[in-house]
């Protein structure tokens, strides 16, 4: 085989619905693999600490359909990794469900359905800590200790390519991935096939987003990629978009804190070398991507911990004074809730929007605030009553807040709804570290299953 090509039509399946005009076209240019990934940690870590989908079910199943019933039509596998959001052990099942119900709706003629897990349980991370393993923590996270693992509800590894290989190797048709590197969805094919890792990665990287990596910007439309032993070539499929030079290396330096490097567990991507080349109105051509495998294989872990029940109130601002004052308003809220609760097991947040509700103490305008203000109030508690009450105060009782100069006693805030609502519960981040591991697919177990009719 001298190339493979490789269409993927989201960035992240089931967020948003894939567009279905430029897929048809990227259909009709004969792929030979159709994959996407569905899972990000940019929804924060409630999905994966309750085992939930941020993403609608029905926009999941429209994705789902639409590549599975192409991959059929072409006679090519169809690969999707981190399901569901998370890669969590239910929503690959989820997602195995869906594609069984699919073909049954369709009635596809029988094919092979390949799986693998990749959440991993406190009483094995544990073992393994206490017989030395060390599980280094990333960014600023301290190795593990075993307090922080008690506080995590759900742990899942982040596979490489070797999962999706040994499915294809299984002879699957379609594969259904737990959590895994965004790229790994795409190397993986490339690599079963002979292609280099070099190119492979960076194939992987390109596509991972889908058309995030041409312009003019537009999500959720397919774009092409391509690969040789010596290149990658990535194509828009969309008549309104091309991938450019800007866009491809615009993309390729995307979501990182180093823009040369993309990590998997066996290595790094090297993209400082990259060449980018025009070389057609909607194509862009790279070399120069070199792979540098680890001294060690290392897996990337990531768990999430529920904190409480959470309530939401919302705040708006018009008077300029009250602007000027904001945050001895909320000081003020703050020392009510103080006084019925002490300083008990709860959490109370607020977000000035208008001011630096997106950036905080890094906005360098938060001096000079807008002309009205929108005042998010969080109250997180272990029971819902508590933290329902810890959120009405936060919230009333700006509009009670005594400041200095003001003589009126109308209040100087207004309330967008009456109420405070209640809102998914509030978890965060327990685990972003990595684990040694002696072989590729010891977190990743593999199965095999069918679908359509014999």
């Amino acid at each position: 085989m001298e190339s493979l090509k490789i269409i993927c039509p989201n960035g992240h399946l089931g967020f948003a619905p894939i567009r279905t005009a430029s897929f048809r076209i990227g259909v009709e240019a004969k792929p030979h693999y159709v994959a996407a990934d569905s899972g990000s940690d940019d929804v924060g870590p409630g999905p994966l600490g309750s085992d939930t989908s941020t993403s609608p079910l029905a926009w999941q199943t429209h994705d789902l359909e639409q590549m599975l019933l192409a991959s059929r039509e072409l006679g090519v596998p169809m690969i999707i990794g981190s399901s569901g959001d998370t890669g969590s052990n239910s929503r690959v099942d989820l997602y195995v469900k869906i594609i069984q119900e699919l073909a049954a709706k369709h009635r596809l003629p029988q094919f092979r359905v390949g799986y693998f897990y990749s959440e991993l349980t406190k009483e094995d991370l544990r073992s393994r800590m206490r017989n030395g393993d060390i599980v280094a923590g990333l960014d600023a996270h301290q190795d593990l200790t075993e307090a922080e693992l008690d506080a995590t509800d759900r742990i899942v590894a982040m596979a490489d390519v070797h999962p999706f290989i040994e499915l294809l190797r299984q002879g699957a048709d379609v594969i259904i991935g737990g959590r895994s590197s965004d790229a790994a969805v795409f190397a993986a094919p490339a690599m079963f096939h002979g292609f280099p890792a070099d190119q492979a990665y960076f194939l992987g990287k390109v596509l991972e987003c889908a058309s995030f990596c041409a312009e003019p910007y537009g999500g959720k439309e397919t774009v092409l990629g391509e690969i040789t032993q010596g290149d990658v070539r990535v194509t828009a499929m969309s008549p309104a978009q091309r991938c450019t030079v800007a866009s491809v290396a615009g993309h390729a330096m995307y979501e990182r804190s180093n823009p040369f490097y993309e990590y998997v567990a066996s290595g790094a991507l090297d993209m400082s070398a990259c060449h980018y080349e025009q070389v057609a109105e909607k194509t862009t051509r790279i070399t120069g991507a070199r792979f540098r495998p680890g001294a060690e294989f290392r897996v990337k872990l990531e768990g999430a911990g529920k904190v409480g029940e959470r309530f939401v109130g919302m705040v708006g601002i018009r008077d300029p004074y009250t602007i000027a004052h904001v945050d001895q308003v909320i000081d003020w809220a703050r020392q009510q809730v103080r006084e019925r609760f002490g300083d008990g097991d709860y959490q109370l947040h607020y977000t000035v929007y208008g001011r630096d509700g997106i950036m905080g103490a890094l906005e360098p305008n938060r001096h000079k605030p807008a002309h009205e203000l929108c005042v998010l109030v969080q109250g997180v508690a272990p029971t819902a009553e508590i933290a329902e009450e810890v959120c009405m105060i936060g919230t009333r009782q700006m509009f009670y807040a005594r400041l200095p100069d003001v003589k009126g006693s109308a209040g100087s805030v207004a309330f967008a709804l009456d109420e405070v609502l209640r809102a998914s519960p509030a978890y965060r981040w327990t685990l972003n570290h990595t684990l040694r591991c002696a072989h590729p697919l010891e977190l990743f177990p593999t199965h095999m299953t069918t679908a359509g009719i014999a």
